[in-house]
């Protein structure tokens, strides 16, 4: 029986560590495109080895298409997830030419090359909720499109020009997730989610005074890595490729995730001020959580919430994990995480 082969470029991010052990259990050679980085490109895995040494890796990056071609001829792939993105909203509005350069031109690169060297193969790009912006909610695969951000404009020129595009006139069987907010413990320490859950962590076991963040009331569809991860397998093996949009159909706020992370570390916050000026205390009124408006974007999406029955229909996804799940799963690696801190600076 012939054993599936599948390249995986961003590999070594959240999503990456996922997929790969789902791939892994389902008995998938796994080649990953890597960016050679003088840090660990594996911190993800560290604390499954075994993991990691299934993957054949492959150096390069998304800017040189000779890598990528060379990584397509290793790998000779059934399957191409691609995951490699300059995926930090806030730091695309610092770097959009960068940002469309990884994430749109590079998708290009890839298909392209992979249209011409193995046309059978299957690609899964993965697209994102923010292509929606300020889009009316629930979001679907039949919403407008209305990008606020370079990471959003790059990511949805991608999902029409390449994705879109080649399946039209190529017939290549290209598919996009448009996967709305996916956090775990594997999450980077950039997004807010994982920094909430990091800095409260630090803060209950005495390392950091408060935690500062912009708006704490964009409204976010926030689901689990892991359960998303299983969409974008299923996407690739339906008879026809398409589109779906990955979501837990349930959105709230980033003060509605605070307040939960506190209540998991047993910390009850209360509330005062207004706008710039509101803070959360603890129950001996010490600040906890300030507002900081150089967090802030210069244009906010305010509010995501995913309409995925297409994907429950088609596919027969559903998420597992709950909001409250997710973010207990998330606070209590990171209680385990700033202990291991703690011993180290003894």
């Amino acid at each position: 029986m012939h054993k599936k082969r599948v390249l995986i470029t961003g590999i070594t991010g959240q999503d990456g560590y996922y997929l790969t052990k789902l791939l892994a259990e389902k008995n998938y050679e796994i080649y990953g495109l890597v960016r050679r980085s003088s840090h660990n490109p594996f911190a993800r895995f560290d604390n499954d080895i075994s993991l990691w040494k299934k993957i054949n890796v492959i150096y390069g990056n998304m800017r040189d298409v000779e890598s990528i071609r060379r990584a397509l001829d290793v790998s000779r792939p059934d399957e191409i997830y691609n995951l490699a993105a300059l995926s930090d909203v806030g730091v695309s509005f610092q770097c959009p030419a960068e940002t469309m350069e990884i994430n749109y031109h590079g998708l290009g690169k890839l298909i392209t090359e992979a249209q011409q060297m193995f046309p059978k193969a299957r690609l899964y790009q993965a697209s994102t909720s923010e292509m929606f912006g300020r889009t009316n909610p629930p979001q679907s695969e039949n919403s407008v499109f209305l990008p606020v951000s370079p990471y959003a404009e790059a990511k949805l020129r991608a999902h029409q020009d390449y994705i879109r595009g080649y399946r039209e006139k190529y017939d290549f069987f290209a598919c996009s997730g448009i996967l709305f907010n996916h956090e775990s413990p594997k999450r980077g320490e950039n997004f807010v989610t994982r920094k909430v859950t990091l800095s409260l962590a630090k803060i209950k076991l005495g390392l950091q005074d408060h935690l500062e963040l912009g708006n704490i009331d964009s409204k976010r569809d926030w689901g689990f890595a892991g359960d998303y991860v299983e969409a974008m397998w299923a996407i690739l093996q339906k008879e026809k490729p398409d589109d779906f949009v990955i979501s837990t159909g349930k959105n709230h706020t980033v003060r509605d995730f605070v307040n939960t992370a506190a209540r998991h570390l047993d910390m009850k916050l209360t509330w005062e001020g207004e706008k710039e000026n509101e803070v959360a205390k603890d129950k001996d009124s010490k600040v906890v959580v300030k507002i900081n408006p150089k967090f802030y974007r210069p244009n906010e999406v305010h509010n995501l919430l995913g309409d995925s029955s297409k994907a429950k229909k088609v596919l027969g996804w559903e998420p597992k994990t709950s909001f409250d799940e997710l973010v207990k799963m998330m606070v209590g690696s990171d209680v385990e995480y700033v202990k291991s801190l703690k011993n180290i600076s003894k």
